[in-house]
This record gives C-alpha cells, structure tokens and sequence, in this order.
C-alpha cells in the first residue's frame, strides 16, 4: 500500500513523502488518525495543493513543543511511595503518577508522552523519564523517589497488632496450626 504522509512520522519519513506499507499499518494506524492519505493521482494533487497549510502547521506545532520542552528541562519531581525495607516500592511509580506530578507543577503532559523506557520505576533514587512532545523533541526530566514506610506497625515494636511481638495475642506457630483451637 502506497500512501502520502501529511506529517513527519518516526521511522518511516516527513511531510509528502511517498511511502511504501505494509496494508494494516496504514489501514489501521495512518489512514485513521490523519498521518497519511491513499496515493492515487487525486490525492497527490490535493496534498500538492495542501502541502504549504501543511508545513505551517508542523513548524507551527514543533515551536509549541519547543517552548514546552524549555518548560520541562528544568522541572525536577519529587514523588513519595510506600516501600518495603530493601528501598523495593509497594505497586509501583507509573505515567500516571509522573503526568499528575507535572500537572501539580503547572507543566501539563499528556500520559501519551511519558516514556518510561525501562517499565514503571519500582525503586527509590534518582530517575531519568523521557517526555516525547513531538517527532523531533523529547526531553528529559529527573524524578525523584522517596520512600516512606507502610506499616505503621514498624514504628512500635510493643503494639499487639505486630506480628515481631512476642505478647501479641496470636504467636506464629498458632496461626500456623490448623488444630490448635
């Protein structure tokens, strides 16, 4: 299948460019969401016509990503998680959460943009998160993970409730026996 792109597309190529796909990427993916049209001899008349909207709408949206990314390059989040006592996160740190900490700075992301390259963050320390803005700009930014402990139990050793007790009410060799009653 032939189509014409009417953007630039990661690794496949920009604006007016006669491409060459395999039939369901373009049926599915570029055809749908207005990144390319069918080349026949109609379409590339249209598109030579169009081709000059076309390109200030692109230089239009990569000076908009632009200045968001000048926005980004300097934000630096800090997000807190429950975790247990190797520093390991209980759940995990996901792009929701990084695209609610952006919000909360006045730097709105879209959670398409968050590309967590390594899967979600699940251990405390210094992360490096790519926001992808557009075709030609990603940025970098720096979260931050700080653990604080779950269970409040930890924190007072003579509390009935902690199984570490030895005077809580249920020692570990009577919950692991099934006769005891």
């Amino acid at each position: 299948m032939e189509v014409i792109l009417l953007e630039k597309v990661d690794n496949l190529g920009n604006i007016g460019d006669l491409v060459k796909v395999h039939a369901g990427y373009g049926r599915n993916f570029l055809l749908p969401k207005g990144k390319a049209t069918l080349a026949t001899p109609d379409n590339i008349a249209a598109f030579e016509a169009r081709r000059t909207e076309l390109e200030h709408r692109e230089a239009d949206e990569l000076t908009v990503a632009t200045e968001r990314a000048a926005q980004l390059e300097s934000l630096n989040l800090t997000l807190t998680a429950n975790v247990g006592a190797e520093g390991k996160l209980f759940g995990s740190i996901g792009t929701i959460d990084i695209v609610e900490a952006c919000s909360a700075a006045d730097v709105p992301v879209q959670r398409s943009e968050v590309r967590l390259s390594d899967g979600p963050v699940r251990t405390t320390g210094e992360h490096e998160i790519e926001i992808h803005l557009h075709t030609d700009v990603n940025v970098k930014i720096t979260v931050t993970v700080i653990g604080e402990e779950s269970a409040d139990y930890l924190d007072d050793p003579d509390d009935p409730d902690n199984p570490d007790n030895p005077d809580s009410e249920e020692s570990v060799e009577d919950a692991a026996d099934p006769h005891n009653e």
